[in-house]
């Protein structure tokens, strides 16, 4: 078995127990050995085969140890196997189901001998749930909505698990010596929220190294195919990888081809057509069969009369065309970014202290930092009163003398947008504030004209500055609100109202297809990380990745404004 077997044999067991209403402490001890497992960076089978102790792993003790060891010897757990006749398994994949707890299927599952997904939804729609304790009408149909929302999940990888992984990768291969360039490829260089398999182009004369150096990792679970042009992997966690090797003079071709999309390449090559030539990964040819060659993308475009195309632009929305005019834009870049507009303290659910991150803030040549913690009636977030607001407001000023000139720190909120449409705090404490967010987090599956009309409502609130991540959605487990998204950005024109791409890669929100349209419509758009730990802030890059599919510039986006500019434009709309 390999890592992520192992791991989820340990997520399933704490599943059951949950559903069987263990203690809390036993699922925690599970759930913790499930995540060391598959963040492990070796093979826990050939540790164990070395003879180390499994005890060594994080988060395993004696009785995990043991338990591992018996699936290693056996592929089997007996322990699992008697939990499973307590608890049917199929109870697990109902969890899988958005805002579905496990109270509530250990409750159809004694009232209604509910054990599957398909029964639970056959009893949904025949009005079988509403009548139980805590169900109703409106939760029957949120499960009718949250099994349908399954049936839509891609299997795709997390742009935000995804590029770390790469990274690894990309840092291995760059070393061997003979490697002239290595770039990932696919949606994945492109920056889609989700993607495939990683995919990754490399230079170089001679292969075998590459792929002796790519195969032979230690966590590389299985070997799918190894060849001289391309290998590919299984690792311990179940994620996959493969590589091409291309010689230097092709591998701008290559890298061209394998960075897609689809329908951007089908265009590049019915211009190349028109010229005479056929495009293929490996080099530009005449009719003749003449093959010119290209080391790099920037050679490929060049030939056929068009400017390089940055991959996140790379999706047949027009760029081609730009690109023959000489009119493509001139991109959001991190470096342009000066300013973070959305973080969170200890004062509600953050993690570090406003001084804290204030100095981190300074450490990344920020010039305007914002704290934005929530309001009062987010009590999963410790919300704030206005009571504590104001006492925050003193330590905010205590911070603020020490930081001096050298940081603009504003004081914020990110206000609920209530169930029922009404804001947090009134317009005379939303004035007070320096600046003011609101954002959607409950009560998102309300039908779409309820949930848009709430959010139409802040757009209107004059001292509301910033809609935060829109829709409220969370990559892969939950799809956002059912905004209309056509009356949204309307409203946020007309009202002067920014419009935040969350750049936290499980968010991006706002979308990049809406966030285009927001800056045709002359929207202001801003790019945050919501953090609430320090390293939240590293997930800047994935925002700007966002915004430059929607072909955003400098001009487009708050956050590269110089303090002063941001100050006028907050005070020019309360």
């Amino acid at each position: 078995m390999n890592n992520k077997q192992l791991a989820d044999t340990f997520s399933l067991i704490a599943d059951l127990m949950q559903i069987k209403g263990e203690v809390i402490y036993k699922i925690l001890a599970y759930r913790k050995a499930a995540d060391s497992l598959v963040a492990y960076p070796r093979s826990v089978k050939d540790l164990y085969e070395e003879g180390s102790k499994l005890t060594d792993i994080p988060g395993v003790g004696k009785a995990i140890g043991d338990k591992i060891a018996e699936l290693l010897d056996t592929g089997k757990l007996e322990f699992l196997e008697k939990l499973q006749k307590e608890v049917p398994t199929s109870l697990a994949d109902m969890l899988e189901i958005p805002d579905l707890g496990p109270k509530k299927v250990k409750l159809f599952w004694d009232e209604l001998n509910i054990t599957s997904i398909e029964q639970l939804k056959k009893a949904a729609e025949e009005g079988k749930l509403r009548d139980l304790a805590g169900m109703g009408p409106k939760s029957e149909a949120k499960i009718l909505d949250g099994i349908e929302s399954l049936s839509r999940r891609t299997g795709r990888t997390p742009l935000g698990v995804a590029w770390p992984a790469a990274q690894v990768q990309l840092e291995l291969i760059r070393a061997v010596k003979g490697v002239k360039a290595a770039e990932v490829a696919g949606s994945l260089r492109r920056m889609k929220d989700t993607v495939g398999d990683i995919d990754i182009l490399v230079s170089a004369v001679d292969s075998a190294p590459v792929m002796k150096a790519f195969v032979e990792q230690p966590t590389v679970a299985r070997v799918l195919g190894e060849g001289e042009i391309k290998s590919s992997v299984e690792f311990q966690d179940g994620s996959r990888a493969q590589i091409w090797v291309h010689p230097p003079e092709r591998f701008g071709t290559a890298l061209q081809y394998a960075t897609g999309s689809k329908d951007h390449n089908v265009r590049i090559r019915e211009l190349a057509l028109k010229k005479g030539l056929s495009l293929s990964d490996q080099a530009l040819t005449k009719e003749d069969g003449t093959e010119i060659l290209a080391s790099t993308e920037e050679e490929v475009y060049k030939k056929l009369d068009l400017e390089w195309v940055a991959p996140e632009m790379r999706e047949d929305r027009g760029e081609v065309q730009a690109a023959k005019d000489k009119k493509l834009p001139k991109l959001l870049t991190t470096k342009d970014i000066r300013a973070e507009l959305h973080t969170h303290s200890t004062w509600s659910d953050g993690k570090v202290s406003i001084q804290q991150m204030a100095e981190e803030a300074l450490k990344r040549g920020y010039k305007t930092l914002a704290i934005t913690d929530h309001s009062v009636s987010l009590g999963i977030g410790n919300g704030l009163s206005v009571e504590r607001l104001h006492e925050q407001r003193q330590e905010i000023d205590k911070v603020r003398k020490k930081v001096g000139d050298t940081l603009l720190i504003l004081h914020g909120t990110e206000m609920e947008i209530r169930a029922d449409g009404n804001l947090d705090f009134d317009n005379e404490t939303l004035a007070w504030l320096d600046i003011v967010i609101a954002s959607l987090h409950v009560s998102i599956r309300q039908p779409r004209e309820q949930v848009t009309e709430r959010m139409l409502n802040a757009l209107q609130n004059p001292h509301v500055d910033i809609i935060a991540h829109p829709t409220n959605r969370l990559i892969p487990d939950r799809e956002g609100a059912d905004l209309d998204m056509d009356a949204i950005l309307q409203a946020a024109a007309e009202t002067d109202t920014a419009l935040e791409i969350n750049a936290n890669p499980r968010r991006l929100d706002l979308e990049d297809i809406y966030a285009r349209r927001a800056i045709e419509l002359g929207i202001k758009l801003v790019i945050n990380t919501d953090a609430h730990r320090l390293k939240h802030l590293d997930f800047l890059h994935y925002g700007v990745a966002t915004a430059r599919r929607a072909w955003a510039e400098k001009k487009h986006v708050i956050n590269t404004w110089t303090p002063k500019q941001i100050e006028k434009w907050l005070k020019g709309r309360g």
